[in-house]
């Protein structure tokens, strides 16, 4: 035969209710801290420059300048490069901008992640751009647009 004291039970049920109320103060604690807890700060992606100076580059008179900004270590630059140089016409002129090679474009542009492609039209302004390695048919498609837009006289792929 069990013979139950109530006290007994009265103490499990406190230490019960204690430890169920702890449990519930700290999970509400763990959401206000987390509620409370700052965004990771994240990059606003790279600069890309709006304006450049066509003089800085290859046949300025051309209707439009591809300009890829590229770096010797970058895997990902050469990608870009190659994919770009099939966008070169007598109306399109695609040069490579490495940073060993032309360091004073790098800081002038504030160039500071590669490859980062810009398109820019007769003027300099930069139309489009690409930060990483587009695809063919994406800059394709992006110099397209930005030479319908223009109306101008350049056609990307001789």
């Amino acid at each position: 035969m069990v013979i139950y004291s109530q006290a007994a039970d009265t103490g499990r049920v406190e230490r019960f209710l204690l430890a169920a109320a702890v449990v519930a103060v700290a999970a509400v604690v763990a959401v206000v801290l987390e509620r409370r807890r700052p965004e990771a700060p994240t990059q606003g992606g790279w600069a890309v420059p709006a304006q450049l100076d066509r003089a800085d580059f290859a046949r300025p008179d051309t209707p439009w300048l591809v300009a890829v900004f590229t770096s010797a270590t970058c895997d990902s630059c050469a990608q870009a490069l190659q994919r770009s140089q099939v966008l070169a016409s007598d109306a399109v002129v695609v040069e490579e901008v490495e940073v060993k090679d032309k360091p004073d474009l790098h800081r002038r542009y504030h160039i500071e992640a590669v490859p980062i492609i810009v398109v820019a039209d007769r003027e300099g302004v930069v139309r489009t751009s690409f930060t990483g390695p587009p695809s063919a048919t994406d800059l394709w498609a992006a110099v397209a647009g930005v030479r319908d837009e223009g109306g101008g006289d350049a056609h990307p792929v001789a």
